[in-house]
């Protein structure tokens, strides 16, 4: 590892206590387990760890900038017990109007025990357009790092503007998936894949019910397993 990334390793850690003071626990966690994570996306180290870095420093600046404008009730729960599945809709259609883009419109709502996950999806393609999560007790809303930051080729962080065709299809995503936790995750199952640009995003089953999540890059079949969440608690499918 270079002088460089160890440097820029180090901001992160100081960062990142004034970040978890303020947000206790989700940013902590993201940091230590999508680490973990980028190590299976089969895109090698040196890439990897510049990935995960650079992913974080955005997710960073996305968690106290929301935290500021962003979500529920103008960022703060009632009396600091945790919002509602529905709040933490309402908080993604607050986000999404913010931006302008009157195509995009929210697809689902996950509740797990260390945030609030959202897909968002254009209405005029039915193609899925990128992730969110939402802050269980301030309600403020982030781009979710990993696979949304890194591979997402029309609204991720690192689009370069080309949206080739993919060559990996959604019926070998999920072959990929699975073939993925048949190693690492015995006795799960990999569902259907949701596209987004440049990767799919699949639920990963346990005795039929939502273990967790995990995503194949669509140009590369890379596997990029989504750690940070937690337990998986209930579902919220938009109207």
């Amino acid at each position: 590892m270079n002088r460089g990334i160890i440097v820029i390793a180090a901001f992160l850690i100081v960062l990142g206590a004034g970040i978890a003071a303020a947000v206790p626990g989700t940013f902590w966690n993201s940091m230590m387990n999508t680490g973990n994570s980028m190590m299976n996306s089969g895109d090698g180290m040196h890439g990897g760890m510049m990935g995960w870095l650079g992913g974080m420093m955005d997710y960073g600046r996305g968690m106290m900038g929301n935290g500021m404008h962003c979500g529920y009730a103008n960022g703060n729960s009632v009396n600091g017990a945790p919002i509602t599945i529905e709040q933490a809709g309402e908080a993604v259609k607050q986000y999404l109007g913010s931006t302008g883009n009157s195509d995009l419109t929210l697809a689902e709502v996950m509740e797990f025990n260390n945030h609030f996950y959202a897909e968002v999806e254009e209405k005029s393609t039915g193609v899925h357009a990128f992730e969110l999560l939402v802050n269980k007790y301030t309600g403020a809303v982030s781009p979710e790092p990993g696979p949304n930051m890194m591979w997402n080729t029309r609204y991720g962080h690192m689009n370069s503007g080309n949206e080739g065709q993919a060559t990996v299809t959604g019926e070998q995503a999920i072959k990929n998936a699975q073939a993925y936790l048949d190693r690492t995750l015995p006795g799960t199952k990999a569902s259907e894949a949701d596209e987004f640009y440049g990767y799919y995003t699949l639920h990963v089953l346990k005795q039929d019910k939502i273990y967790g999540m995990l995503s194949i890059n669509s140009y590369t079949g890379a596997v990029w397993y989504h750690s940070w969440h937690g337990e998986f608690v209930k579902i919220l499918k938009a109207d």
